[in-house]
């Protein structure tokens, strides 16, 4: 059960105490200064590298806090946690620093790399169970085993003792910038379950007021954006679980309740699949930064918001948890969302030479065939094919269109978005 029943507000005081409560085992992670950033929205643009962590995302300090709130006897029956991955490896470092069992529960979808993650940090305490098809439906399977067994469910955000521990990374950021002389004038939150939004919130409520929040949801699961439209959580019929760390159907309700009550220092917006995977290869490509695709929705964020000149902006990298074999499927988002890919379903004529023709004919000469699949297999020579279609430059897309349009060969342009272009193309 959620432990927000009762709603108390948190205050900056409660997360200053937590901090001091985990300083011993999470040191402080860098705020670094970003210059292409900087130089691009002409602010001062900070990098709070949570990445950095232990576990390679801030999670770790509300599960660690939570945990060390626990009883003797808690301790003694175990825990349960359910996550998309990066709460699962905070709960299991400090299941092994304590020395507590747990049982984790991940949906399908949760990377490789964060299921062999929470096997190395938990060890022999804790054991992994893989069900559901995302974080929702995993939840729900933990919830139930830890009220079968009498084990303690260590929530990953909807929890006041998680979002206290959340808050510490505003707490740290305040901490740093005024070590440089400077205010925040803007903080980039990413929101899945809103725990870090909340915790963020509620400590710069009381110590920076005048900082302007903005959280910053996927595209595909908008489940805060959600809430606040309905008037309190509602659960989403289906989310995107690309963002896999920050993919939730249904907020919190005492993230929500704290979201709610301050609603005139936080702007939400959302930012497509596509802007996040090419930010997540701007980041490595330009800092040497590895991030999750959460961990990049913060930086995704910058060109929504409306920046005053010369201001002071941090950007929290909330985790660095990336499965490499994701990296294609990453590159594909990113090239589409610039314009820089494109499908189409072409109907060649039913005579030879066709191909030739859309070879030397329709395709410009930086045009590079990505992918070509005949969609009848036992017709290789003419029909239908699937062509997918790699520009140098995304405003080499019209004459593209209008080649294709004076051809003789018959083209549709299969438009992100649609279900035609998910089953064909994502198939």
């Amino acid at each position: 059960m959620s432990q927000s029943s009762e709603f108390q507000p948190i205050r900056a005081s409660d997360i200053q105490m937590a901090q001091a409560s985990i300083s011993s085992v999470i040191a402080p992670t860098p705020l670094q200064y970003c210059p292409r950033l900087s130089q691009q929205y002409g602010v001062e643009v900070y990098l709070k590298r949570e990445d950095l962590q232990d576990v390679r995302s801030y999670k770790i300090r509300g599960a660690y806090y939570a945990m060390s709130r626990l009883t003797p006897e808690q301790r003694e029956a175990g825990v349960v946690a359910a996550s998309a991955g990066n709460h699962a490896q905070g709960v299991a470092y400090a299941c092994r620093t304590m020395g507590v069992e747990g049982r984790i529960f991940v949906p399908d979808n949760t990377p490789q790399q964060k299921r062999e993650r929470i096997k190395v940090h938990g060890g022999d305490l804790v054991e992994l169970v893989v069900v559901g098809s995302n974080f929702d439906e995993a939840a729900q399977h933990a919830r139930e085993d830890a009220a079968a067994r009498g084990a303690t469910m260590i929530e990953p955000f909807d929890a006041r003792d998680t979002v206290i521990g959340q808050g510490t990374v505003a707490a740290e950021v305040v901490s740093q910038l005024t070590s440089l002389g400077k205010s925040l004038d803007t903080i980039m939150v990413p929101v899945g379950g809103a725990g870090l939004l909340s915790g963020v919130t509620s400590y710069l409520a009381d110590m920076s007021p005048r900082t302007a929040i903005v959280g910053i949801e996927p595209t595909g699961a908008p489940s805060l954006q959600a809430a606040l439209a309905n008037g309190g959580p509602i659960t989403l019929s289906d989310v995107d679980t690309f963002v896999d760390g920050a993919s939730v159907k249904r907020t919190g309700d005492l993230n929500y309740k704290i979201v709610d009550e301050n609603l005139g220092r936080i702007h939400l917006l959302s930012v497509d699949e596509g802007a996040v995977s090419t930010e997540i290869l701007d980041l490595y490509q330009n800092e040497g930064i590895i991030t999750e695709p959460a961990g990049a929705l913060s930086v995704a964020g910058l060109p929504e918001v409306h920046l005053a000149p010369g201001s002071t902006v941090v950007c929290i990298i909330s985790g660095g948890n990336n499965d490499v074999l994701r990296y294609a499927e990453i590159m594909e988002r990113s090239l589409v969302h610039r314009g820089l890919k494109h499908y189409f379903l072409v109907n060649f004529p039913q005579k030879p030479g066709q191909l030739r023709i859309f070879i030397n004919d329709v395709l410009g000469e930086n045009d590079d065939i990505a992918l070509f699949e005949y969609l009848k297999k036992n017709n290789r020579d003419t029909g239908a094919a699937l062509v997918g279609v790699e520009l140098q430059r995304a405003r080499d897309l019209d004459p593209l269109l209008q080649r294709m349009d004076e051809s003789p060969i018959g083209f549709k342009r299969l438009m992100p978005g649609t279900s035609e272009y998910e089953f064909i193309v994502g198939n």
